[in-house]
């Protein structure tokens, strides 16, 4: 099953929303330290709701630690980006990719963007910036689900 990762998120209710998803989903979510605030129950519990303690979620110190988790781990990153005209919905996702999204302030650095083994758009209307990321990550891991038929409750 695809996980998700966010790399340094900086806003607690949406970091709480998307784990909230994950928990309903049954995905993983990863996330890459140093986050903008504390990853503590307190922090999320507001958009997480009682969810968070169904949610199976994984700390790693910095992206360094994460990236040596997942060459062991042999995974795909997927990264959604501002950054690219591939749109998410012309990318062939396997069961064991990562979908990884930038901060909300200022998405990835370049180091981090380099690693992607692919990156992702989400099509938008001229002018438009970008897209909240807990919606992002909707989109994107519906997709993602879809296309590997690993919904939950599916055969």
């Amino acid at each position: 099953m695809p996980d998700i990762a966010l790399y340094q998120p900086d806003i607690p209710q949406n970091t709480g929303t998307i784990l909230r998803l994950a928990a309903c989903l049954g995905v993983r979510v990863h996330i890459i330290e140093p986050a903008g605030f504390p990853v503590s129950d307190s922090a999320l519990k507001r958009a997480g709701m009682d969810y968070l303690e169904r949610a199976a979620m994984t700390r790693h110190t910095s992206f360094e630690e994460f990236e040596a988790w997942r060459a062991a781990s042999g995974r795909r990153l997927v990264l959604l980006t501002t950054g690219s005209d591939r749109a998410y919905t012309d990318f062939r996702f396997a069961g064991d990719d990562i979908l990884l999204m930038g901060r909300e302030s200022s998405g990835v650095p370049g180091l981090v963007h380099d690693r992607a083994d692919a990156r992702l758009t989400i099509p938008m209307s001229e002018g438009m910036r970008s897209i909240n990321v807990a919606v992002a990550v909707g989109m994107t891991i519906g997709e993602a689900l879809r296309q590997t038929g690993t919904f939950p409750g599916t055969p």
